[in-house]
């Protein structure tokens, strides 16, 4: 006599199911979301390469995606673009680092002492609602046009979010987390490095993704107005030529760069703070 319940029935058939699904159908229920996102692109893609090659779009205007890749190979295989690519990488990677080294603390403080955080929000909703842009100008009269005011630019782009996203992790951090750091007698260094910061650690992640993405922004803003190189000035300078092929390559050598820095920050987030997930 058969014991086995609906619920049991149910489970072998999905498992029997499972098994019989093809390889690739499974491969591609399990990456689904990249799958996805490629699709969405290459539609994109196609359709302007389809819109060029009939004539609604003017390829000296818009360029196509087959002569942005033909400029590719020909920028890397030249080597015309490892040299904006190298300025901006170290714009944006100096200006990263001195971000992560102010703002992380600085966040974790404010978000714990009440009186701090009291006094220095509404200076922080106003300089992370004005466009940092419009301080573009003081900066020059400051510290002129060279590289020093390009990474202030950026650190100044990227700052905000990840102040507002590190106190915000600590204001919301569970009350019981800090009553079991009390009856543990935890010193106020041990709290901060065992408790306070992995507990705010999602926030922060989140906080490192926005700023990168505003930290690009900065420095192709700075290299648009203050020139010396990078692949904001390429981008202008290739469009002030007519160069639009050249001009596009920059832009997707940015866009790719932004995808990539802003996935690898995704990973971090999975890899280290999956129990918050959910």
């Amino acid at each position: 006599m058969s014991t086995a319940t609906a619920d049991d029935r149910i489970s072998v058939g999905n498992a029997e199911r499972i098994v019989k699904e093809p390889a690739w159908l499974r491969w591609m229920r399990v990456h689904s979301k990249v799958v996805y996102g490629i699709s969405g692109v290459a539609i994109v893609l196609i359709a302007w390469q389809v819109t060029s090659t009939l004539g609604l779009v003017n390829v000296t205007i818009a360029s196509d995606p087959i002569r942005v890749i033909k400029a590719e190979i020909t920028l890397f295989s030249s080597g015309q673009i490892w040299g904006p690519i190298g300025v901006t990488a170290q714009e944006v990677g100096w200006g990263m680092l001195i971000t992560l080294l102010i703002s992380i603390p600085l966040g974790l403080i404010l978000g714990r002492v009440t009186a701090l955080y009291d006094m220095t929000e509404p200076i922080i909703n106003v300089l992370n609602s004005v466009p940092y842009v419009l301080f573009l100008p003081v900066i020059i009269f400051w510290f002129g046009i060279g590289q020093q005011s390009r990474i202030l630019l950026v650190i100044w782009a990227a700052t905000m979010p990840l102040i507002i996203n590190t106190t915000a992790g600590v204001r919301n951090l569970n009350s019981d987390y800090i009553r079991v750091a009390k009856m543990c007698c935890a010193g106020k260094w041990t709290f901060y490095r065992s408790v306070l910061f992995p507990a705010t650690l999602p926030y922060i992640l989140t906080g490192i993704r926005l700023s990168i993405a505003r930290a690009l922004v900065g420095a192709i803003v700075a290299e648009f107005f203050l020139s010396g190189g990078g692949l904001g000035y390429f981008v202008q300078t290739a469009t002030s030529n007519f160069d639009m092929d050249s001009a596009m390559a920059g832009i997707f050598i940015m866009a790719v760069a932004a995808v990539v820095l802003t996935r690898l920050i995704g990973r971090l987030e999975h890899r280290y703070t999956h129990w918050s997930q959910g």
